[in-house]
């Protein structure tokens, strides 16, 4: 996601250095490479113009501190004009309804139906709220199906009416169904079309009209790019909508939706997309986004998802092994399972600062993990709690068991231990130095 506009703005910013000053010459000759950039990135040309434009503006009215060199002042100038653009601030759902209403929109091929779900999921569990999913897409073969396939795999019920071919009377009976069973959360899933047409933008309006949702969200692939933007357009003049959804920011996306969407039809993108897991949904942070892109990473939504797999009573017991250089194999699966509920690697590595240019390159399977569990899944108990009993005849038996190598048994163990003993010094570190180096992390890196 953004890797090759990350890239381009990594070279532009590049043209700065060395410079003791920002002037109009040397302003000018990197924002024409920058608005390059966003153009290759399919950003809408207005909305590229009109940015640069901006910053511009900025660059040249600032005075450059003694401390702080022309290329960090245009990246931090850039990276809040870079936020602003995507909508400056996060934009909360409106939950508040008896139940609360949630209406998705979109073209056919958008990921609507498979976001319904993802985000009755997160609603479920992050809001704690009971989640209807309503099966409103009466044209698309197997729409319906697909709906209930979905719910039964996060636990939601879905309901529908399979000889009903009028979407106004599913919907106004669903919620009708969803005050009668306790339900303060509905979802409808919509039918899309592979264009946008009259019938289509009618019958949603209908919809709207008959259920007077709280909120309105319209679903894009953001690897459509610019294309995007224009229907974006047409929905929100037909709809009004409240807010963005954008899926496959995992794929071969160019950006350019992200940064165009909300400038051109003034709404916010509340929640992106960025894998096939139910669990592969966030709330979009314009800040952390404009961070990502300018190779800052995220930490604020790293720390997010941790927090969201984090259990303080089972961290003050590791706390307490790691001081106690206890560590094991088992808190270490352990471990592994949060990270993997915290979602795709290599997205995760990505919002630590520094290292998404570095992983770039760099594929990094979902199932990474696979051999690591394998081998601790072949040690015993004892083995687990006590890893420093493996001796080479346990090593061999547990590569065979395993179905791995020896070679890879013995990294294993050598990494584990090498863990163990920074974990354990980290654990006397002084608060004040970690500190430190927690800031040092948040420098831009170009």
């Amino acid at each position: 996601m953004f890797e090759n506009l990350s890239e381009r703005l990594e070279r532009s910013f590049k043209m700065l250095k060395g410079e003791g000053r920002i002037t109009e010459i040397n302003v000018a000759e990197t924002l024409k490479d920058v608005r390059r950039a966003l153009q290759d990135a399919d950003v809408n040309y207005k909305v590229a113009k009109d940015f640069t434009n901006t910053v511009k503006k900025k660059a040249l009215g600032q005075n450059v501190l003694t401390a702080v060199k022309p290329k960090e002042l245009m990246v931090k100038i850039f990276h809040d004009e870079m936020t602003a653009l995507m909508g400056g601030n996060k934009a909360p759902l409106n939950l508040e309804g008896k139940p609360a209403v949630i209406l998705m929109s979109g073209l056919q091929g958008s990921g609507k139906t498979t976001f319904s779900g993802k985000l009755a999921k997160y609603l479920g569990s992050v809001k704690h709220k009971k989640p209807l999913l309503v099966a409103g897409d009466v044209y698309r073969p197997a729409a319906i199906e697909q709906l209930k396939v979905v719910g039964a795999g996060i636990n939601v019920p879905v309901y529908s009416e399979d000889d009903n071919k009028n979407p106004v009377e599913i919907a106004r009976n669903a919620i009708s169904y969803a005050r009668a069973n306790g339900h303060d959360l509905v979802i409808i899933d919509t039918a899309g079309r592979l264009a946008v047409d009259e019938d289509m933008m009618d019958e949603i309006s209908n919809i709207k009209n008959a259920v007077n949702p709280q909120e309105i969200l319209f679903v894009v692939d953001s690897m459509t790019g610019n294309d995007a933007v224009n229907t974006a357009k047409a929905f929100n003049d037909c709809l009004d909508f409240d807010g963005v959804i954008l899926t496959k920011l995992d794929g071969d996306t160019r950006g350019g939706a992200a940064l165009s969407i909300s400038a051109v039809v003034n709404k916010p993108i509340k929640f992106i997309g960025s894998g096939e897991k139910m669990e592969d949904i966030q709330e979009f942070n314009p800040e952390g986004m404009a961070s990502r892109i300018l190779g800052m990473g995220d930490i604020v939504e790293l720390v997010g998802r941790a927090q969201s797999v984090y259990d303080e009573k089972e961290a003050r017991k590791l706390e307490e092994k790691i001081r106690r250089n206890k560590f094991d194999f088992e808190d270490f699966m352990r471990q592994i399972g949060q990270i993997k509920k915290m979602g795709n690697l290599k997205d995760i590595a990505s919002m630590i600062p520094g290292v998404g240019k570095a992983i770039k390159n760099i594929d990094i399977p979902d199932d990474a993990f696979k051999s690591i569990e394998a081998i601790i899944n072949s040690m015993t108990v004892y083995e687990r709690q006590n890893p420093e009993v493996i001796n080479q005849s346990r090593r061999q038996r547990i590569a065979k068991g395993s179905g791995t190598s020896l070679q890879e048994v013995n990294k294993l163990l050598k990494q584990f231990q090498e863990t163990r003993k920074m974990m354990h010094a980290a654990s006397k570190m002084n608060p004040k130095k970690m500190m430190a180096m927690a800031q040092q992390m948040r420098k831009p890196r170009f």
